[in-house]
């Protein structure tokens, strides 16, 4: 909850403008059992408790039925471990899970031009598929944001 909440708070990556609960958390990961996915990466610290490095999450894209094959990613590094491959290990993870639950088509709305966040997804096949020009405010700041798109 940690790292979600210093998004909020620091930065453009999520367009929540109020960190959450614990209870508002437990029913993120609630509503995403059963067929979405959370996946969690942790370090692996022989002299000290493993540290959630980063998570990410599959959610339904739309809720009507029709939307029902279509997935979208989120994806939240905690800030000291960036640039060191967790985010690349989530998204991994997350494509096979989309995979093997049968969905077909993943996308990834991505606000305020994360170009970190650009690369990650295209690395691992996305598509620019378009830019939502300014559909956000955040910092007094309106944002747009680029839809990815994977066919699975």
């Amino acid at each position: 909850m940690s790292i979600y909440n210093s998004e909020v708070l620091e930065t453009t990556h999520t367009l929540d403008l109020v960190p959450r609960t614990l209870d508002e958390q437990l029913e993120y990961i609630r509503t995403r059992s059963g067929g979405l996915a959370i996946l969690v990466a942790e370090t692996d610290d022989p002299e000290g408790p493993d540290v959630i490095a980063g998570f990410g999450s599959l959610s339904f894209y739309r809720d009507r039925p029709g939307y029902r094959t279509s997935v979208e990613n989120s994806v939240y590094v905690h800030k000291d471990f960036r640039n060191q491959g967790v985010g690349s290990f989530v998204m991994e993870g997350l494509i096979a899970q989309a995979r093997q639950h049968g969905f077909h088509s993943m996308l990834a709305r991505i606000p305020g031009a994360q170009e970190a966040s650009v690369r990650l997804h295209t690395k691992l096949g996305f598509e620019l598929i378009g830019v939502e020009r300014e559909v956000g405010r955040k910092f007094n700041k309106f944002l747009d944001v680029a839809v990815l798109q994977l066919l699975l």
